[in-house]
């Protein structure tokens, strides 16, 4: 069904509604990599992510019948972006039931399109089970997110362009959910160039394609807990999971915490902003076991509130120990706060938050408690500062920042 001659067709098809994403070289993560890594970056499309590929050219092979009926999906946010904006297009009614934890920009951007949206369950296979219960109560086509060889059709028009403009890539990185996308990208490569690798990344906290393809069959997993939602996805596709098997080389993933380093990467050294699940296949590039092979990372997508991002920002400089937070214990006497400020400030750190605590000990002459956090340059910055007050006897204990 996923055939040379579809995807030429599909290329064609979604070109009327999609960006021009050339790739972008990056400088820095190919220096931290040993690889030249180049990114895909479908964060810049119309809808804010590759979706929208998938969406319309599904929607394309519809009859006019089938679209009269009315569209309805469910999505984390991303494909219901993609539906609406391609319902929009064709002039037919869309409803996008979406999980109670969707990112408000998601909600209010599907909303912006002309969609009636539905809040319900946690999850997206929550979400999916009561489309599919309303689809039946009102007649409604069902545009499924992953699990349609149309949809992936759609998706897989990304590898088209990807070896279009470099032909000689050794190895595409693919974040997966579902596996829609995954499967689109991988079975067009090796349709084209069966010697390209196509790596698919997970969040470790959902990685149930990872282990259908370990069982050799599709699993649905307990739970899922990553902040990577548009990836937080139980089960796999059924129609699909065949293609994934045949044509993706290796499936890895990666934690929250490396999501977190990657996207205060990405905002200081491309100045883009990619959401968590768009990033996955750049803080995968750590755990690539090879060197000076050209690689593409597709940023699936760039859809994330405000109150998210400034969230993972401040996580991020944590981890990246800009930011850190000591308590020392000193005497409560005047000149103390001066003296302790003196150090750090000759060290070149930065305070930007002092809590005084008089009350840790029952003698105050002898000793209250002063927690700093200080913005430093980096983790042997840090360390600097810490041996610094350390050699002024204050006995620095590090403690969670806290911002």
């Amino acid at each position: 069904m996923l055939t040379l001659e579809k995807f030429e067709e599909a290329s064609e098809i979604v070109k009327k509604v999609t960006q021009d994403t050339k790739l972008v070289y990056s400088d820095y993560f190919s220096a931290q990599t040993g690889n030249k890594v180049y990114l895909k970056p479908e964060n810049m499309q119309k809808t804010g992510a590759y979706k929208l590929r998938g969406a319309y050219y599904k929607i394309s092979t519809l009859s006019p019948e089938e679209r009269a009926k009315g569209l309805i999906t469910a999505s984390a946010g991303n494909h219901a972006q993609g539906v609406a904006y391609a319902a929009k297009a064709f002039g037919v009614k869309a409803v996008i039931v979406m999980p109670t934890t969707t990112p408000l920009i998601k909600v209010e951007r599907t909303k912006s399109y002309g969609a009636e949206v539905v809040l319900y369950g946690n999850v997206y296979d929550e979400a999916c089970e009561h489309a599919y219960k309303l689809a039946e109560e009102n007649g409604y086509t069902f545009i499924h997110p992953f699990d349609d060889p149309a949809v992936a059709t759609g998706q897989g028009t990304i590898a088209m362009e990807i070896i279009k403009e470099l032909p000689l890539v050794d190895y595409i990185l693919v974040p997966i959910g579902g596996g829609g996308l995954a499967t689109g990208v991988s079975t067009l490569v090796k349709l084209l160039n069966p010697n390209i690798k196509v790596i698919g990344v997970e969040p470790a906290g959902a990685n149930c394609m990872q282990e259908s393809v370990r069982r050799g069959e599709v699993t649905t997993l307990d739970s899922v807990n990553t902040i990577a939602d548009g990836t937080a996805v139980k089960t796999p596709g059924e129609k699909i999971f065949p293609y994934i098997q045949k044509n993706v080389d290796e499936i890895i993933t990666v934690s929250d915490d490396e999501l977190v380093v990657a996207f205060l990467d990405m905002v200081e050294n491309h100045k883009m902003i990619v959401e968590n699940s768009g990033l996955l296949t750049v803080a995968a590039l750590k755990h690539l076991q090879f060197k000076d092979k050209k690689v593409v990372s597709i940023l699936s997508g760039g859809n994330m509130d405000v109150i998210t991002m400034s969230s993972v920002v401040q996580l991020g400089l944590i981890a990246r120990n800009r930011i850190f937070t000591v308590s020392v214990l000193l005497p409560d006497k005047p000149g103390e706060l001066v003296r302790v400020a003196s150090v750090i400030a000759d060290k070149k750190g930065n305070v930007i938050k002092l809590d005084h605590n008089q009350f840790v000990s029952t003698n105050r002459s002898a000793a209250v408690e002063l927690k700093i956090t200080i913005e430093a340059f980096g983790t042997e910055h840090k360390n600097e500062i810490i041996e610094a007050l350390e050699e002024e006897g204050y006995r620095p204990r590090q403690i969670t920042a806290n911002l």
